[in-house]
């Protein structure tokens, strides 16, 4: 497994492959910092927060450690050069991309105001992005469960948005539900009327909320609003000059906004 560890003016680069994360001293760092971190494609760049500049320190000796011993390098020498960085972002970049892993997480709403969140295997990345999407709202949280207050629209917006994204780094997120988790954190919506075990169509609805870009159960009002702006941007007539992947793009994007809406107005 190969390993680059670059020095740029304002970022540490570290390359590695996947294997990396099952390190104490990696998974350490990134528990740590679940809520300094921003989740790119195939990495993560975690900025310097001055609460942890010890731990920070330790890591990235951990790291010339690992790094020095692989290649055979001059350990102090490297040590002080990246310590000198010490305050820099550390961007962790992964160089391949293996068979997606599949990671359970069961949702579970207390009452409408608190959901819970639970893995079945601790994971600490997928643990970390949770973390990192929900943080001002989570009153509890343990290496296996997050406790999420939802009382405000906002909450249950970002809730949403962060249910939305299933695939971080190389794993792949299958979460699971059921109606009576719609039916209590939305009971004010009269509109959720499930069977207990269609998941594939509360999936569905899910999907044209974020669509539309609209918390869940918005009004009719907010919907069209919402429709209406993002049409005009997606219209394929606007792009019909670019190439065929853009027009593509477009005409799909613009397709299913249109589904939809269809599709909320008949729920609503």
């Amino acid at each position: 497994m190969s390993m680059k560890v670059v020095l740029q003016n304002n970022l540490i680069n570290i390359q590695t492959g996947f294997q990396t994360l099952k390190t104490q001293w990696m998974n350490e760092f990134l528990s740590l910092h679940a809520q300094d971190m921003l989740f790119l494609p195939k990495a993560v760049l975690v900025f310097f927060n001055i609460s942890y500049f010890t731990q920070r320190e330790k890591f990235l000796s951990s790291l010339s450690t690992y790094y020095c011993q692989k290649y055979e390098l001059s350990g102090s020498f490297f040590e002080r050069s990246l310590l000198r960085s010490s305050n820099q972002p550390i961007k962790i970049e992964f160089d391949s991309l293996e068979d997606a892993q599949n990671v359970s997480v069961e949702l579970y709403a207390r009452t409408t105001h608190e959901v819970e969140i639970s893995l079945f295997i601790p994971n600490s990345w997928v643990m970390a992005y949770l973390t990192s999407q929900l943080d001002p709202y989570i009153v509890d949280a343990s290496p296996l469960q997050l406790l999420v207050d939802v009382s405000e629209m906002r909450a249950k917006s970002r809730l949403e948005r962060a249910l939305n994204k299933r695939h971080i780094l190389h794993y792949s997120i299958q979460y699971t539900y059921d109606a009576t988790f719609m039916q209590r954190l939305y009971a004010e919506y009269a509109g959720f009327e499930f069977e207990a075990d269609d998941h594939q169509k509360i999936e569905e609805m899910m999907h044209y909320y974020t669509v539309l870009e609209c918390p869940v159960g918005s009004s009719q009002d907010a919907l069209k609003k919402s429709y209406r702006k993002l049409v005009k941007i997606y219209h394929p007539d606007k792009v019909y000059q670019e190439n065929n992947d853009i027009v593509h793009h477009y005409t799909q994007k613009f397709q299913l906004l249109q589904e939809a809406y269809t599709a909320l107005r008949i729920v609503s």
